[in-house]
C-alpha cells in the first residue's frame, strides 16, 4: 500500500505508541516517586530534543528549515505548554497512581470536542455535545465529589487534561501553516529549554541502577513518538486515533501488576464512559469531515 493509505500498519504503529508512552508513564512514575520531578522531565527534554535534533537534520533543508516559522510566539508558547502539562501530569501520578490519573487524563479528548468551536471555529453538533456530556459525567464517577472521599489531588491530572487539549488544538491551529516538521522541532527545543532552565534548580544524586531506569525513560520517550510520526505517515489521523485510548488499557496493566493498585469500581465505570464518548465524538468528527 501507499504511505498515507496502510491503515492495518498504521493501527499497529498506533498500539506500539500507546503500549511505549505507557511504559514511560511507569518509569516517570517510579523515578519522580524517589526524585524531583523537575529533574526527572529536564533530563527527558534533553534526550527528547537531542532526537528531535537529529530528525530534524535528515529532514530536507536541515535544522534550520524546520526552525523556520511565521508564528515563533504561538510554536514556543506551545512547546512550553507541553512541558507544563508533563510536569504536572507526572506529579499527578506520585499522588494519585497511574490508574485513576489515566482514567481522568483520557477526557482530553473530550475538552477537544469542546474547544475547537472556539478556537478553531468548527462546528460542535447537539450528537457530539451530548457525548460530551456523558464524558463529563464519567469524570465525576471518578473523581467522587460531595462523597466524602474525594481527594483535591484528583484536580491535578484534570488541569493536565486541559492543557493537553489546549495543546492539540494549537497543533493543529499552527499546522495550517507551519510543516508538521517545525511543529515537532518547536515542541522538543522549547521543551528542553524551560526545562534546562528549571530543572537546574532541583538537581539531585541519582543512584547508577536509577540512571538505568532514566535512560530507558529517554529511550522511550524517542521511540514512542517515532512509532507516532510513523503511524501518522502509513495511515489517516481519523482511523488510528480511536486507539490511542489503549494508553489506559496498558497504563492500568502496568499500574495493577507493577506498582500494586487497585481499580476501583468508581474508576473502571467512569472510564468506560469517558472512554465511549470519546470514541464517539472521533466517530462524529470523522462522519462531519467525510
Amino acid at each position: 500500500m501507499s504511505a498515507g493509505h496502510n491503515t492495518r500498519l498504521g493501527i499497529g504503529l498506533m498500539v506500539g505508541t500507546t503500549f511505549v508512552f505507557a511504559v514511560q508513564d511507569g518509569l516517570s512514575l517510579h523515578l519522580s516517586s524517589t526524585y524531583n520531578v523537575y529533574m526527572v522531565v529536564m533530563v527527558r527534554y534533553w534526550f527528547f530534543a537531542a532526537f528531535v535534533m537529529t530528525i530534524s537534520a535528515k529532514q530536507v533543508g536541515g535544522i534550520r528549515n524546520a526552525a523556520r516559522t511565521r508564528q515563533p510566539y504561538l510554536q514556543g508558547f506551545r512547546g512550553v505548554l507541553l512541558a507544563t502539562e508533563i510536569c504536572v501530569m507526572v506529579t499527578g501520578f506520585t499522588y494519585l497512581g497511574l490508574v485513576e490519573s489515566l482514567a481522568i487524563f483520557s477526557s482530553y479528548t473530550l475538552i477537544v470536542a469542546a474547544m475547537s468551536g472556539p478556537i478553531l471555529g468548527e462546528i460542535v453538533g447537539w450528537r457530539r455535545w451530548m457525548a460530551i456530556f456523558v464524558g463529563l459525567c464519567g469524570v465525576l464517577i471518578i473523581l467522587k465529589p460531595g462523597m466524602g472521599v474525594f481527594s483535591a489531588y484528583a484536580i491535578i491530572p484534570v488541569i493536565a487534561a486541559s492543557m493537553f487539549a489546549l495543546y492539540s488544538l494549537l497543533t493543529r491551529y499552527v499546522a495550517r501553516q507551519d510543516s508538521t516538521a517545525t511543529s515537532f522541532f518547536w515542541t522538543g527545543v522549547m521543551g528542553c529549554i524551560v526545562m534546562t532552565f528549571v530543572g537546574m534548580f532541583h538537581l539531585e544524586d541519582m543512584i547508577p541502577a536509577d540512571w538505568l531506569l532514566m535512560l530507558c525513560l529517554c529511550f522511550t520517550g524517542a521511540t514512542g513518538h517515532w512509532l507516532l510520526i510513523r503511524c501518522y505517515e502509513v495511515a489517516e489521523a481519523s482511523a488510528v486515533q480511536p486507539f490511542t485510548y489503549l494508553q489506559l488499557v496498558f497504563g492500568a496493566t502496568i499500574g495493577v501488576m507493577v506498582f500494586g493498585e487497585v481499580i476501583e469500581t468508581n474508576v473502571a465505570v467512569g472510564a468506560v464512559l469517558v472512554v465511549a464518548a470519546g470514541l464517539f465524538t472521533l466517530w462524529r468528527a470523522r462522519v462531519s469531515v467525510t
